[in-house]
């Protein structure tokens, strides 16, 4: 379910009205195309109602950069991982507001319970799961994160919690996005900027109020937040210093000064964290008839002469020495990488 970098109304263009899925497939092609018109996406059924499942999209563009989306479904989780973001990651931002049943958004540490009426900011650049048990209608707006009003800071902070519609500047904001959604079933959009502008001016308010006080998601709390990330991600090749950064929004340089005021650096404590996870896989029984090579690539160490090299700098033993003494007998030849492995840099 690919798709690529191109505004989100020129994807929008090719599913322009309503379409209704309904018979045998409704929910593959629902989920193709909920995927081809937002992000690239994962749709998991809750229960064997596939089968049954009926479903609806109504897409339109809203002036040059936003896209207006309504969405029925049923009993369907909706994922947004970091293998859906490899495919294509242009960087939107999503508002969904809960129209019809209930769902939860689950987005970093912040989870929404959303009712009709309330409505949520969720950001397609990092992870993000939408969770709903029964039927549902959710109105989506989509526009690039840079053009909200909002520093990464604050996004962050506000994306996955709920905004109420009978609170603050959710009592305002609700009913202006319930009424641009009457204008998309009507077809009755208006063409001026100044709408556009507006929408922007809306949503920023409401993520400004909602953030929490910047010191709730400060120091410590940030260290904690990355290194679970970092725990969640250890077999993801491509996990380094920019990526935990980019997840929460903030600098390369204010992660690794979080990392040094606990005495480490980014880079290293993904290493350990590695060296770690395999030093455990190695002395489990369990995994006993799995190769060292294998273990040690699931965690992202593809060049096993140098995994060996860093274990026993780690460790004060190779690999294969520790993985004898730890489950109390001599591997063969063939249990480090499947063929004759004489010298320790062949794991």
């Amino acid at each position: 379910m690919g798709t690529d970098s191109k505004s989100p109304t020129t994807r929008a263009r090719p599913i322009n009205g309503t379409v209704a899925f309904d018979g045998p497939d409704a929910f593959d092609q629902w989920s193709r195309a909920v995927s081809d018109a937002f992000v690239p996406l994962n749709a998991v059924p809750t229960d064997s109602s596939a089968k049954d499942f009926r479903g609806a999209l109504h897409c339109a563009p809203l002036g040059s950069a936003m896209q207006l989306s309504e969405v029925r479904g049923a009993r369907v989780d909706v994922l947004r991982t970091t293998q859906t973001i490899r495919k294509s990651d242009p960087g939107f931002v999503k508002v969904g507001v809960q129209i019809r049943g209930s769902g939860i958004l689950r987005q970093g540490a912040h989870e929404a319970h959303l009712t009709p009426g309330d409505f949520a900011v969720y950001d397609t650049r990092t992870p993000y799961e939408l969770h709903f048990a029964g039927d549902f209608t959710m109105f989506v707006v989509m526009l690039p994160h840079d053009a909200l009003k909002v520093s990464p800071g604050r996004l962050a902070a506000v994306s996955g919690r709920r905004i109420s519609a009978h609170a603050g500047v959710g009592t305002l904001v609700s009913p202006f996005l319930v009424s641009l959604r009457h204008n998309l079933q009507q077809s009755t959009l208006p063409a001026a900027p100044l709408l556009e502008d507006a929408v922007v001016e809306l949503l920023s308010a409401a993520c400004d109020e909602t953030a929490p006080p910047i010191h709730e998601r400060s120091g410590p709390t940030l260290l904690t937040s990355a290194k679970a990330f970092i725990e969640n991600n250890l077999s993801e090749p491509n996990l380094n210093t920019a990526l935990v950064a980019a997840h929460h929004h903030i600098s390369t340089r204010y992660l690794q000064k979080l990392f040094e005021s606990d005495g480490l650096t980014v880079t290293s404590w993904i290493r350990t964290r590695r060296l770690e996870k395999c030093r455990r896989e190695l002395g489990d029984p369990k995994l006993s008839k799995e190769t060292i090579r294998t273990i040690s690539a699931r965690y992202a160490f593809l060049d096993t002469a140098h995994f060996s090299r860093l274990f026993k700098d780690t460790y004060g033993q190779s690999p294969r020495n520790y993985r004898e003494i730890a489950l109390g007998y001599s591997t063969k030849p063939t249990d480090v990488s499947g063929t004759s492995s004489k010298a320790e840099t062949s794991p």
